[in-house]
């Protein structure tokens, strides 16, 4: 393993991040606060509890799922785009360096500012609203495991995305509905049956439930099924990407 490649890309990848830091950091931040104001004050006003916990709290893990998917995409999918569109990826194809180290410097380097942001927006809840969290080493999981496995999806939309179009069509139109959809903002009990059984096919529903269980110990799922769901996911980006640069697809000019 080429770790000096690995932390070139990488340091690199988080060096933008910073020169960046109104767009990349303050931007999301700031986006979650106007979150809170709309949804913990004015719907919060008129829904008190949610499985006993205050609305207030209570919709403060989706928010952060909610962050931490969009952020961990869009890191990960402007990383690997921008030197593909100028050419500087073909380079790095040449480069002593293998596939897995490539993806570890740009994979890891998103996942690590969606992380930060998460953590932010996690210190910054608490000026909204009290609570305490109930697993914290699950929490910590739950984090690490879904910011790696978008940010992995975010490197596969990269790779397929042509323009800036592209890349912004996925997150946009599929991504942030599902999170809507997926119990960010609301329990799946308080749909009816019908509803309720459509929603456990939205594979979001399973990452924050499993994320709120590690809050508050309420779930809409088994925690269980919530781990296993984002093995699933994991896996599935992982054998993608390994077809991409198996075969070639989208890379070779």
């Amino acid at each position: 393993m080429n770790w000096q490649a690995v932390l070139s890309i990488y340091r690199f990848e988080m060096n933008r991040t910073f020169r960046t830091l109104a767009q990349s950091i303050v931007s999301p931040v700031l986006s979650t606060v106007l979150y809170f104001v709309v949804f913990g004050t004015a719907i919060g006003q008129r829904i008190d509890t949610v499985d006993g916990i205050p609305y207030g709290a209570f919709i403060v893990p989706g928010l952060i799922m909610l962050t931490l998917l969009q952020q961990s995409i869009s890191n990960a999918s402007f990383g690997i785009y921008m030197p593909k569109f100028i050419g500087t990826f073909y380079e790095l194809l040449s480069a002593p360096i293998s596939v897995l180290e490539i993806v570890l410097g740009y994979v890891g380097a998103a996942a690590t500012k969606a992380l930060m942001i998460a953590v932010i927006i996690l210190i910054t809840s608490t000026f909204f609203v009290d609570f305490t969290i109930a697993h914290p080493v699950w929490m910590v999981a739950f984090l690490v495991l879904t910011s790696l496995s978008f940010a992995l999806l975010g490197f596969i939309i990269g790779i397929w995305a042509k323009n800036f179009e592209q890349l912004q069509l996925i997150p946009l139109l599929v991504v942030t509905p599902l999170v809507f959809l997926g119990g960010a903002f609301y329990s799946v009990s308080m749909l009816p049956s019908g509803w309720q059984t459509v929603s456990l096919f939205n594979p979001v529903v399973y990452l924050i439930s499993g994320f709120r269980w590690s809050f508050f110990g309420v779930a809409d799922v088994p925690v269980g099924i919530s781990l296993f769901a984002i093995a699933i996911f994991l896996s599935a980006c992982l054998a993608a990407i390994w077809w991409i640069f198996r075969t070639g697809w989208r890379i070779k000019p």
